[in-house]
């Protein structure tokens, strides 16, 4: 069985020895730090683990590996010096699966990696008889997808608690009292959702919003506006950022999870 591995970094050298020294045991491709080419060939490629190789990267570029992982929950693999890997732990905390310290030859790299994947758990619907890892890698479409993941932004503890009790049967929800606590949470973590409440004390929905299409790592997030404004104006004001959709306050538990059903699934 030969695992798919999308390769990225700067580090030449190791992305090199994949192609030269592993084609063995891994079918490599690599892609750019574009946000686009990595999601082409996500989509395309369909690789079993992502691996970066680090060498001297860019924050940006470490932002848009927070929003992949995030994104496809697909197993991902560091290697790097071990200053390179400090220092991408604390901007990209709890990314990586396996982290790969430097010097390292490239058949230690190879026997990591295929451990790695092999300890991996394997879990199968009921009913479906699989004999094998590699059987289960060939047939994606048996694995049940993970829970998605949303972020609940309110300045009102009442409003969250509620919505969270709403969601956490089907979601993983993480809640924000502002703005600001919002943005930086996605300073480290990524989410496939974002309600966000149109009237806050600090800054309100409009002025996040604006900041989170400013950035690349979150310029794709779906929002939708949780509101209890109806005066038409400012609900114009919001459209135009064009939100994934807005709810009205109070929350209809039904009407919320069908929006959320309609965004994310």
């Amino acid at each position: 069985m030969r695992y798919r591995l999308l390769l990225m970094g700067r580090n030449n050298s190791v992305i090199d020895d994949f192609f030269k020294k592993m084609s063995d045991s891994f079918e490599a491709i690599s892609t750019s730090a574009r946000y686009e080419d990595i999601i082409g060939h996500m989509k395309y490629f369909k690789p079993n683990v992502f691996v970066y190789c680090l060498n001297n990267e860019s924050r940006e570029t470490l932002s848009i590996i927070v929003t992949i992982k995030y994104k496809y929950k697909i197993p991902f693999i560091v290697i790097g010096s071990e200053e390179e890997c400090i220092e991408f732990e604390k901007i990209a905390v709890n990314i990586s699966d396996l982290t790969l310290v430097k010097p390292l030859t490239a058949s230690f790299i190879q026997e990591r990696i295929i451990r790695f994947m092999e300890s991996r758990p394997v879990t199968v619907p009921d009913g479906v008889e699989v004999s094998s890892l590699e059987q289960l890698l060939e047939m994606p479409e048996l694995v049940p997808e993970q829970r998605r993941h949303v972020l609940v932004v309110d300045d009102s503890v009442i409003m969250l608690k509620v919505i969270k009790e709403h969601l956490s049967n089907r979601y993983d929800v993480a809640t924000a009292t502002s703005g600001r606590i919002a943005l930086r949470f996605l300073e480290r973590k990524m989410t496939d959702l974002i309600l966000l409440d149109y009237q806050m004390p600090e800054e309100d929905g409009v002025s996040v919003l604006e900041k989170l299409r400013a950035n690349e790592a979150t310029k794709d997030v779906p929002v939708i506006f949780l509101t209890g404004i109806t005066e038409k104006e400012k609900i114009q004001k919001a459209l135009v950022m064009k939100p994934q959709g807005y709810l009205l306050k109070p929350i209809d538990k039904e009407k919320l999870l069908e929006a959320i059903k309609n965004v994310i699934g």
